[in-house]
């Protein structure tokens, strides 16, 4: 059994797709549990998710959620993520990750990427854009599964001595086209994605005691043995050693010892091997605070031989400044920590188990400050410090900030802490304070070697000197555990010069969704999966990166005002369509015409994704009110074409906006909203044409001129704004593409506006405004004659 991650595909056979229920996967793992554990013959399985082993016992566990549709990336809302939750003592973990396909001709071959990390979800880039300054950026431990032929891809991802705590998965498609698709012109193939995760469990896990040694035995190299040991508050250093170390064979004893578990995207799992009857040991700096830490015995030597050893851990563990400060520390912080498994008791093991290690630390090792947690939204938590914002700095030892972050709700943001060194000796300009921000345990020997590492992860360093007196970090979604902020004071020429001087640093520590809440190109989402909140930034603007930062393919400010000022001025073009509809007498059709240029400009006034916006109202009212004038626009003109009698034309009019407002309430962007009206009307519109038709006996229209000069450019014009607006349209050309719609379909409405009725005198405009005499026409039909 071998401690490391691996992964392997499936559910193939010799190029064969082979198809399997939920009911015989959960049936293959757990074969796989009982192949991997490999028990005595005289055991046998308590129940179907127990097996039972000579002085031990393991449970399988099995956890899964509902499949998600995958999408095209270009934002982190695009990635669909998993959240599980991985109990205490697990010694296996599996994952069982299935991704399918649509049956459909336009589902082609596609790679799906998988990222897992555990304490937070995965820090992703696929698109390989820049991170803003100052931010933390380690790479995600990912997969990449195809579906090429074969329409099921099933995947497993074997972790061993995983850490227990929150683990995230995130899957999405490659990076999107970016083509603009109209809801119901086409059909996306649908693929989906669905982890499962399956545990083995020990339940009685020996209790390694600090400071007692403790013999056991490695039954065999199949079954290696697993004990844990709780590590005490304010412990600076472990000690783990092996000794006496016997084979049952009386042969040379070969073991390794794996301290830690795994977690990724890095693992700091510690890895020791002993050979012979000598004692061997292992020292860590810094291992994390009040956790159960966990350790492995495998043996190295033949299959049948067991081996007999004795443990002994130890621990070096400090005292913090001054009684005070201590105790405010203890108090404002327990409530919020909550009680800790082993908490009561890991005091006296530290203080029994290794005095020898506690007598010569008579002074105080680090200096502890007063924070209080104040959460202020979601995802939004905000460090005040109660002695005030500056923090004072010594040489001697460093002071420390405890920044809680373990509520479980608190990985799907940023971190920032800010550092601004206030003053120092006048006689120490070129001193330096160093700082280290970590996670689980904190940094307790700051210095330029050691780079902020700790027993198990690796913290992010920060300087402050009279040269840079300000510094930041901003840590991308911080995993779930207590992080902590270490202070000194460090000189150039040794600490000796550093003894007596002290230094003031203020520090604004808070926890926000989004940096700088994506700038003034992005917008910053909450998004939730089940109960867990976390958030993202969409760009605008061609602006990228995790924090709209990455100007790459940016639009200049004049790239900007062109967009704006072709999608609004581009409504102009209705102005010839509402002289015409006046001129012709069609005046509800030229208010309705007036209304949708009005709104149309506004709304893409308001729409704008850089700075050159304006908004007279709601953007959803703006947006509604330009759908439904579209809409409408069309709905009258085909009517007014049909030449229906008055009442029914108006009726129509009517009734028809009305459905079309309840239509774009339910579905704003269907395309049958649109298509809908329009069929509907050209049905009326043909049906009255042939009406016309076969009581005049003739073809109606009847005019040639009517089809050559009006009918035909107006249909070619629909059809070709119908073409760029359905299938030519993406994100990089939008502003002159739709620019172009607006055109072609104004310009349509002024070639497709049927001629005045021949009753109806044009305007005379002349008569009107001109004062002179004028000869009155009497209209009135003579009934009677007087001779």
């Amino acid at each position: 059994m071998d401690h490391h991650i691996s992964n392997g595909t499936g559910m193939r056979n010799q190029g064969h797709k082979v198809h399997f229920s939920k009911k015989h996967l959960v049936s293959c793992v757990l074969l796989w549990v009982d192949k991997a554990l490999q028990p005595a013959p005289s055991s046998s399985p308590t129940n179907c998710c127990a097996l039972s082993l000579p002085d031990s016992l393991y449970v399988s566990e099995y956890f899964s959620q509902s499949a998600q549709k995958l999408s095209f990336y270009s934002w982190y809302g695009n990635a669909k993520l998993f959240h599980f939750h991985v109990p205490e003592d697990t010694v296996l973990l599996r994952w069982l990750l299935q991704a399918s396909r649509g049956k459909g001709p336009e589902c082609t071959s596609m790679e799906i990427t998988v990222h897992f990390r555990h304490g937070a979800p995965p820090v992703i880039n696929p698109l390989g854009t820049r991170f803003p300054a100052n931010a933390t950026v380690r790479p995600s431990y990912n997969i990449s599964i195809t579906l090429s032929s074969a329409v099921q891809n099933t995947t497993f991802v074997n972790v061993t001595t995983p850490a227990s705590g929150d683990w995230f998965i995130a899957a999405h498609l490659p990076q999107a086209a970016g083509r603009i698709e109209v809801k119901g012109f086409s059909t996306p193939c649908p693929y989906m994605f669905q982890a499962d995760m399956f545990v083995l469990r020990l339940t009685d896990m020996p209790v390694l005691e600090p400071g007692v040694p403790m013999p056991h035995t490695v039954l065999s190299p199949a079954k290696p043995l697993h004990v844990k040991v709780f590590v005490p508050k304010h412990a600076t250093g472990m000690r783990f050693q092996l000794s006496s170390c016997v084979t049952s064979e009386q042969r040379a004893c070969t073991v390794r010892v794996l301290l830690g578990s795994i977690t990724l995207p890095q693992s700091f799992q510690r890895s020791l091997t002993c050979t012979g009857s000598i004692n061997c040991s292992l020292a860590l700096d810094s291992p994390p605070w009040e956790k159960w830490l966990q350790i492995v015995v495998e043996s190295l030597g033949t299959a049948n031989a067991s081996v007999s050893v004795e443990m002994l851990a130890s621990f070096t563990v400090c005292r913090p400044g001054s009684t005070s400060s201590f105790l405010n520390f203890i108090s404002l912080n327990q409530s919020q920590a909550g009680a800790r498994p082993g908490a009561a008791g890991s005091s006296a093991p530290a203080a029994g188990g290794a005095p020898h290690n506690v007598s010569g630390q008579r002074s105080s090792c680090l200096q502890s400050q007063p924070v209080v947690r104040e959460d202020l939204d979601v995802v939004s938590v905000r460090y005040r410090l109660l002695n005030g914002p500056s923090v004072p700095v010594s040489s001697l030892s460093p002071s420390l900030l405890l920044l809680n972050l373990n509520t479980g709700m608190d990985s799907g943001g940023s971190l920032v802490v800010n550092l601004l060194l206030n003053k120092t000796s006048a006689s120490l300009a070129n001193a330096t304070v160093a700082a280290c921000v970590s996670a689980a345990s904190p940094v307790l020997s700051l210095n330029a070697t050691r780079n902020c590492s700790t027993a198990f992860s690796q913290g992010y360093p920060l300087s402050v000197s009279t040269s840079s007196a300000e510094a930041m970090l901003i840590v991308l979604y911080p995993q779930t555990d207590d992080w902590f902020l270490s202070l000194q004071l460090l000189c150039p020429k040794g600490q000796g010069e550093c003894t007596s001087a002290e230094a003031k640093v203020t520090v604004f520590a808070y926890l926000t969704p989004c940096f700088n809440d994506c700038g003034p190109y992005g917008q910053c989402s909450l998004l939730r999966r089940h109960g867990y909140l976390y958030a993202g930034c969409s760009c605008k603007a061609g602006w990228g990166g995790w924090s709209c930062t990455d100007d790459t393919k940016a639009q200049t400010v004049g790239t900007q005002n062109l967009a704006t000022l072709l999608l609004t001025l581009s409504n102009l073009m209705f102005l010839p369509a509402i002289a015409v509809a006046v001129y012709r007498y069609y005046l509800v059709e030229a208010s309705v015409y007036t209304y949708t240029m009005f709104f149309s400009t506004f709304y893409h006034a308001c729409d704008q994704p850089g700075v050159a916006v304006m908004c007279i109202m709601d953007y959803d009212t703006l947006q509604y009110c330009d759908f439904l004038g579209s809409v409408v626009s069309i709905w009258v003109t085909i009517l007014c074409m049909a030449r229906l009698k008055k009442i029914l034309k108006y009726v129509l009019f009517i009734l028809g906006t009305l459905l079309i407002a309840m239509s774009l309430q339910l579905d704003r962007r269907g395309v049958w909203n649109m298509m809908g009206p329009c069929l509907f009307a050209l049905i009326i519109m043909v049906t009255a044409w042939v009406h016309h038709g076969a009581k005049r006996r003739h073809c109606y229209p009847s005019s040639w001129k009517r089809w050559v000069f009006y009918l035909l450019p107006g249909i070619t014009l629909a059809f070709i704004a119908i073409s760029v607006y359905a299938f030519m349209e993406t994100n990089e050309n939008y502003y002159y593409t739709h620019s172009i719609w607006h055109v072609l379909v104004a310009c349509s409405v002024a070639f497709l506006l049927p001629p005045r009725d021949k009753h109806k005198k044009p305007w005379a405009w002349s008569q009107k405004l001109t004062c002179r005499y004028q000869i009155c026409q009497n209209d009135r039909e003579e009934l009677y004659a007087v001779t």
